[in-house]
């Protein structure tokens, strides 16, 4: 796991007492110890990314493109491998770029955005741009953005047919 066909680990040499330290503190955060020995064919789409994660921040690069870093994980080890990737921000001064689907758990470390959807986008801080006005109107559907004691949590809603209970009750009334 982590060799290159040049004998490379993670683009660093191996033998490396200091190396070794770094990819095992890293296997550590992510949640991925166990998998240190395991063929990477074996493992899980979730134990997969977060060894991706791992071998990314191997080198702290002062760039770090993310992906869909979240893909895969379950909630727990999405706010770690957040967490993580801000922590990797901040110590290493690192500029990151994370591309997700999950916004709920990075909302937290997130000091600009660039919200795409339907060929159209805001940029901005989270405060201008992660709200229930902006988020409705680029989507075409209402979006509801909660601030929840300083937390933005944004929840979709169900389309416009699922509210209509009385209306999908009597429809069904006369249908049966």
């Amino acid at each position: 796991m982590g060799l290159g066909v040049d004998g490379h680990r993670w683009g660093v040499r191996l033998g490396g007492a200091k190396v070794n330290r770094r990819i095992d503190e890293l296997l550590d955060l992510v949640g991925a110890s166990e998998y240190a020995k395991v063929p990477v064919g074996q493992l899980s789409g979730g134990e997969q990314q977060r060894l991706r994660v791992a071998q990314a921040l191997a080198a702290d690069p002062k760039v770090l493109l993310c992906d869909e870093p979240l893909l895969s994980l379950d909630l727990q080890h999405q706010q770690a491998v957040s967490a993580l990737i801000n922590k990797q921000c901040h110590d290493q001064d690192s500029a990151v770029v994370f591309v997700t689907h999950e916004i709920n758990p990075i909302m937290d470390y997130v000091d600009r955005v660039l919200y795409l959807a339907g060929g159209r986008f805001r940029v901005g801080p989270p405060e201008e741009v992660m709200t229930t006005e902006v988020l409705s109107d680029l989507y075409g559907s209402h979006v509801e953005v909660i601030n929840a004691n300083g937390r933005l949590i944004v929840v979709g809603l169900p389309d416009a047919t699922t509210h209509h209970h009385e209306d999908a009750h009597a429809v069904a009334g006369e249908m049966g």
